[in-house]
């Protein structure tokens, strides 16, 4: 299996080398230059007979061909335990209501409570074994509106030959989630706080990104989804769940995914294009809807970061959605060259691009069955009332999942059964719980409460969010012994 960009720039690659280098040279991101075509009947054997690691492993061996399938299968094995996770089944179904076949997928139960634990565990997994193999070291650079970030220094800390910087914007994440990553004192991992939105980071990632001296010279590696391999690593949990709620291989589910940077949404929609019977991908929005908005008008509208909401699911508090760059790819017949002009010249200049002109729009809701909506704090409050009261008091949702309920309803049930994604775990999110419910939620055992913890590791960028600044200090904290 190669590896192209979306913008048409390079030569096609090897999975090993677009797992250390994240964004393409010409800005693009990576994609397979085709998905396999697996039999569903042999996926449920692998999950029946091996469990999630076994399931792991057999898919990502059909985009994995330069790494010896026995240390892939070791990797797999590795990660995906009963011990990081919590349970055996890794991403566990429950049902919110059986009548009307809803279910709620846990993917939130590793070290750092959120989904992307799920995919970063791996990927410090894959990047050690990649860098022992090469014996050399990598810098990893990126961005965080609340989770991606403890996932990945959790996933990161104390691995050889890796440091990592993580920009996360200032008072726009829970105390929770601040707590958990700047409590981490691990001499590889760095916390930057700056002034400005989630946007804004990603913009100064990107931003050092695109300079290809200082990238080369310190090794630059992505952790957030614009690695291919952690959209590939989140791709299984949709084949996971969909065995769990099903029985025979051509049943068909639909996903509701919260979505803000269109990751989670485009590893659904690659096990789609993998042949997984998906009847609906329901993206959720928040207040920051414009994902929403594209699917419902063809018009792709990146907001500034004044126009962007601080909003009660933080993580989907985005308005430039960089996976998206992969869908419309796709939905361009992989068109490199109109893709290229559509994030690159058409964005920069115009501020948006429209796709009503293109003959196949139609063909997001017809052949892709994709659908959207957006929720608000109102409606998230209500919804975790309403589950948690339905449920007799068990059962607590944490806002991004209110926020996928949420719009399951406005969009409407059909006869298929319908997985709603738990993107985190409700613990994260004090403030809204109380709020809703006058109570906050029980925090599973084994959890300390990083909130109390003194010590606090985190640095502040200034020089207003200056990208050279930032390449200034990377150069002064060169990776030290572990």
């Amino acid at each position: 299996m190669k590896y192209i960009s979306t913008r048409g720039g390079g030569k096609p690659q090897k999975f090993s080398d677009i797992l250390l280098e994240g964004l393409a040279p010409d800005g693009g991101l990576y994609m397979p230059t085709s998905y396999p075509q697996p039999k569903i009947s042999k996926l449920r054997a692998a999950y029946n007979s091996g469990g999630y690691s076994e399931l792991a492993f057999v898919i990502l061996s059909m985009y994995i061909d330069d790494i010896s399938r026995s240390d892939l299968r070791k990797i797999c094995e590795e990660t995906y335990t009963k011990k990081i996770f919590g349970t055996k089944e890794i991403t566990p179904l429950t049902w919110i209501d059986e009548k009307q076949r809803v279910a709620k997928q846990g993917l939130s139960n590793g070290p750092t409570n959120s989904f992307k634990d799920v995919a970063l565990q791996l990927l410090g997994n894959l990047f050690e074994y990649e860098l022992e193999r090469r014996n050399t070291t990598m810098t990893v650079l990126a961005g965080t509106s609340g989770d991606t970030g403890s996932a990945a220094e959790y996933a990161m800390r104390g691995k050889k030959g890796i440091r990592v910087f993580m920009l996360s914007p200032k008072n726009r994440m829970t105390a929770y989630q601040e707590a958990q990553m700047f409590s981490i004192r691990n001499k590889n991992i760095h916390n930057l706080q700056i002034e400005g939105s989630f946007d804004d980071c990603q913009d100064l990632v990107k931003a050092v990104f695109a300079d290809p001296v200082f990238r080369n010279e310190h090794r630059l590696a992505a952790v957030n989804s614009i690695n291919w391999a952690r959209l590939l690593a989140q791709t299984v949990y949709y084949f996971a769940g969909y065995f769990q709620a099903t029985k025979s291989n051509t049943e068909k589910v639909s996903f509701s995914i919260p979505s803000g940077n269109f990751g989670n949404a485009m590893s659904g929609h690659v096990a789609r294009m993998m042949g997984l019977p998906i009847e609906r991908l329901i993206v959720a929005t928040n207040e920051n809807d414009v994902l929403h908005q594209f699917f419902t008008t063809g018009i792709y509208e990146p907001r500034s970061k004044e126009r962007t909401h601080v909003t009660s699911s933080p993580s989907m508090d985005i308005s430039k959605a960089s996976n998206f760059e992969r869908f419309v790819f796709d939905f361009l017949g992989r068109d490199d060259v109109v893709t290229a002009s559509l994030f690159g010249p058409t964005l920069k200049n115009h501020g948006a691009f429209d796709l009503n002109g293109f003959d196949q729009f139609a063909s997001i809701f017809r052949d892709y069955r994709i659908v959207s909506g957006s929720s608000d704090h109102k409606r998230r409050l209500k919804m975790i009332r309403r589950v948690h009261s339905e449920s007799g008091g068990t059962m607590f949702i944490e806002p991004h999942t209110a926020d996928g309920l949420s719009v399951l309803d406005k969009v409407g049930f059909g006869k298929e059964t319908v997985i709603v994604l738990e993107t985190a775990l409700p613990i994260k999110f004090d403030d809204t719980m109380i709020e809703a419910l006058g109570v906050a939620a029980p925090r599973p055992t084994g959890f300390t409460d990083p909130e109390k913890l003194k010590d606090r590791w985190v640095n502040t960028l200034g020089a207003q969010n200056d990208p050279e600044h930032l390449k200034e200090f990377i150069k002064l904290h060169p990776l030290k012994q572990i």
